[in-house]
């Protein structure tokens, strides 16, 4: 058992996500078999102290099978639809098998809006925390039914990472149908070897990644999206296999399994997080290497100074991307000018701001306790 493998045994706070190929058993409908054994252990943990959040796919795909569609849909009203009939079938699934251990449970449905609103974000915290405090376990899914295009997670992965993020979870469990992150796509390739542990920030993992699956829009590539933005709120992410026997308990007791995805860095402070969970930005400001140094390595503050173009329009107090000159994005922040106003004062010191637009309500475009980095 390694260090960070036995840290994972004193972790008192878990979001567990489970796939839609493992929850349907590859389309054939909800394996309740699979289920109530998932259940058990949850329940199991929970008997130990573990709070737990369960972020659950497998309506859409539950709502295909009952209407007897082949593939996925693609339009977004179908989709919705899909998630509307599937959505019944797998709440009444988990609400019989978590009581029959006599376990209380709770649904809830996310869009993006409900955390990048500040109010919003803080509300749905408050209740998930209060029904941890409880000991109820909320079982959580994308609000498919209502989300749209430019406000959908894209994955229950990433939605699990971001939840993770709002509870302040140690761990982030991601079961799937493979046994773990390999160095290579082991559909295509047979010597592909499992990674035992890797740091979650590594961005060699993305060449590593494959593709999704018919049922789900997920795949590797989002759970490795989904262990950085869990990395970046001190959260460690384990990607598994759910048809390995036992596994969230002997998770629990520290063995070797999966893939474990670690935090660089400790937690960020409850604004930061919130920060972190905008999948969606305003706008966007381009840096030059100066002012991407003064912010990365020195921890400074963002200066008109530094901003080399102004893209999208926004308003003051909105989250907007920084990325280098490259199109890399290195942070998101909350910007204290708008769009209009940036774009007269970028490459200025920060003295010239009041004799350019008449007036200066902060010296920084951006403060640094106002900065996520990616």
């Amino acid at each position: 058992m390694t260090d960070n493998r036995q840290k994972l045994r004193q972790a008192r706070r878990w979001v567990i996500k489970i796939g839609s190929a493992l929850l349907t058993a590859n389309g054939q409908g909800l394996d309740q078999a699979a289920m109530k054994s998932w259940v058990a252990q949850m329940a199991a943990l929970a008997q130990q102290g573990i709070e737990l959040v369960l972020v659950s796919s497998g309506a859409v795909a539950e709502g295909m099978v009952r209407m007897g569609l082949n593939g996925r849909p693609e339009s977004l009203h179908d989709l919705q639809a899909c998630a509307a009939i599937g959505q019944m079938g797998l709440v009444q699934a988990y609400e019989s098998h978590f009581r029959e251990f006599n376990c209380k449970t709770a649904q809830i449905l996310l869009t993006h809006e409900d955390l990048a609103d500040r109010q919003r974000y803080l509300n749905a915290r408050s209740t998930l925390t209060t029904l941890i405090d409880w000991r109820v376990i909320p079982v959580i899914n994308e609000n498919d039914t209502v989300a749209t295009d430019e406000i959908r997670f894209g994955d229950n992965d990433t939605l699990a990472a971001l939840v993770a993020n709002l509870v302040e979870a140690e761990i982030l469990v991601i079961l799937t149908d493979q046994e773990g992150m390999f160095d290579r796509d082991p559909r295509y390739n047979a010597d592909a070897a499992l990674l035992p542990e890797v740091r979650a920030m590594d961005e060699s993992l993305f060449a590593m990644a494959g593709g999704g699956g018919a049922l789900g829009r997920g795949g590797m590539i989002t759970k490795v999206r989904a262990a950085r933005f869990a990395a970046r709120s001190g959260c460690a992410t384990v990607i598994a296999s759910g048809q390995s026997p036992q596994v969230l308990q002997r998770l629990a007791m520290g063995e070797s399994l999966g893939t474990l995805l670690l935090p660089d860095d400790d937690r960020f402070t409850a604004r930061k997080q919130w920060l972190a969970a905008h999948l969606q930005t305003a706008g966007k400001v381009i840096l030059d290497a100066g002012a991407v140094k003064a912010l990365v390595e020195q921890g400074r503050s963002l200066l008109p100074v530094g901003i080399k173009a102004v893209e999208g329009q926004f308003g003051r107090g909105e989250v907007i991307a920084c990325m280098d000159e490259q199109g890399k994005q290195i942070a998101v922040g909350l910007i204290n000018y708008s769009a209009e106003e940036v774009e007269k004062i970028k490459g200025q010191s920060s003295e010239q701001i009041s004799v350019l637009l008449g007036y200066m309500s902060d010296e920084e475009l951006i403060h640094r306790d106002n900065i996520a980095f990616m």
